[in-house]
């Protein structure tokens, strides 16, 4: 018999540590190499990690929702043919107390099935987890399906408490009727006689933190800002939109088109696509354009991979793909690796200026507002509505100056205003 320590892998490049999301295992269990053993989360992606070895689980070494470097010990794994001798002693076992035999028959069925903080939950607010339906991976129970199954029915623990409760994707919300042993202190508590709410930093939360702190210490921001005038655009892709999503099955969106535009321009502007690598700067070949996707309590920044060579809607089911995994909790490690320049589309959700913070460690961020309808003078003195957008965009001026930013963003304003049924092919 041999014990192998398994370690936090590097889950991407900037990737300094991660986040145990959930476990998939527990102590006692048997399991194959590249079983999945847990979810991870980073900044970047929420990935299962899979075992190294084949053999018995002895020790988990971090909690649910705990940060880790890469490189630290998550857990030990027992190697062997034979099952390890410790597993009634290492098995984490749920208490008992105040349960119904018809509990306990569930929780002992549930050891090879719920988490660790499944069952504690369970047993302490005294649920039949056969009636809570799983939205996990498989069907799996989640503390989330838990809360909310609590909730539904205002269950109360078995000591008679009545939790009063609000629920988010982003944090468990409480008020402590009981300040004395409430397991939610560490979730959320009221704060004073102003009924002030401290909620706990999610570990997904933490991950965004830390990367945003990093770019707005290391990176000297600038930014500028140019309008662009749309209507061309807007009336070709709403000539076509119908036909294109009875046809592909998904959205032509305008984003599309802004992404494709990027993408051209830094084909003839390369200085943009570039990261600071301390004592030189990298200018990358490949144009992977990093796009911001927003779930209830994250984002994710999914990358579409040589963007200057897809099509408008080649780049516009990429979209539609990525942001569906991303919402579903579904990226892959792939799926968020090498980008290399982000647009992001803040005009989504009603924004008209704003100012980017750089993806580290990459030289710069776009950001595509939203488009409005503005009376604007035209060339010959005339009066118009023409429809039009801000591109804001963030520059890391290490690398870059106002000059190349200028010329950069000026190009993609061209492209913008050129587009039209006559000139344009999305296909």
């Amino acid at each position: 018999m041999a014990r192998e320590k398994m370690t936090m892998p590097k889950l991407g490049e900037s990737v300094t540590e991660g986040t145990i999301s959930r476990w998939l295992v527990k102590p006692g269990d048997h399991v194959k190499k590249y079983d999945p053993i847990a979810e991870v989360l980073t900044d970047k992606v929420n990935a299962e990690v899979p075992s190294s070895f084949t053999g018995t689980v002895v020790e988990l070494a971090a909690d649910e929702g705990e940060t880790l470097e890469v490189g630290k010990v998550i857990c030990v794994i027992e190697t062997g043919e034979e099952g390890s001798t410790q597993k009634e002693t290492t098995e984490q076992e749920v208490p008992a107390a105040g349960m119904t035999m018809k509990q306990k028959a569930v929780v002992s069925e549930a050891k090879t099935r719920f988490s660790p903080a499944v069952l504690k939950l369970s047993q302490e607010y005294g649920i039949d987890l056969s009636k809570v339906q799983g939205t996990g991976k498989g069907g799996r129970i989640t503390r989330k399906d838990v809360w909310k199954w609590i909730e539904s029915h205002h269950h109360s623990k078995t000591s008679g408490e009545l939790p009063a409760t609000v629920h988010s994707d982003a944090v468990e919300e409480r008020p402590l009727n009981d300040p004395e042993k409430n397991d939610m202190k560490k979730h959320l508590h009221l704060s004073g006689a102003h009924g002030d709410l401290e909620i706990a930093v999610t570990g997904v939360r933490k991950a965004i933190a830390q990367h945003m702190v990093r770019s707005k210490q290391e990176i000297p921001h600038a930014w500028t800002m140019m309008e662009v005038d749309v209507t061309n655009l807007v009336q070709y892709r709403d000539s076509i939109k119908e036909e294109f999503k009875e046809r592909e099955g998904f959205n032509l969106t305008y984003f599309a088109f802004f992404v494709k535009a990027t993408a051209q321009a830094l084909k003839e502007y390369p200085q943009m696509n570039s990261i600071w690598a301390g004592d030189k700067i990298i200018q990358k070949k490949d144009i992977n354009i990093s796009i911001a996707v927003a779930t209830d309590d994250a984002l994710y920044v999914p990358v579409i991979k040589h963007a200057d060579e897809k099509t408008i809607k080649g780049i516009a089911r990429e979209i539609h793909e990525l942001a569906v995994k991303a919402r579903n909790g579904s990226l892959k490690q792939e799926d968020v690796e090498g980008g290399t320049f982000t647009v992001n589309n803040t005009g989504s959700f009603g924004s008209v200026q704003s100012m980017g913070i750089i993806n580290y460690p990459q030289a710069a961020i776009l950001q595509v507002e939203s488009i409005v309808k503005r009376l604007m003078v035209m060339d010959n003195g005339m009066i118009a509505v023409r429809d039009m957008v801000n591109l804001c965009l963030s520059i890391d001026h290490r690398i870059l100056d106002g000059l190349i930013a200028g010329r950069f963003l000026q190009r993609v304003k061209q492209i913008l205003e050129n587009i039209s049924k006559e000139n344009t092919q999305i296909h």
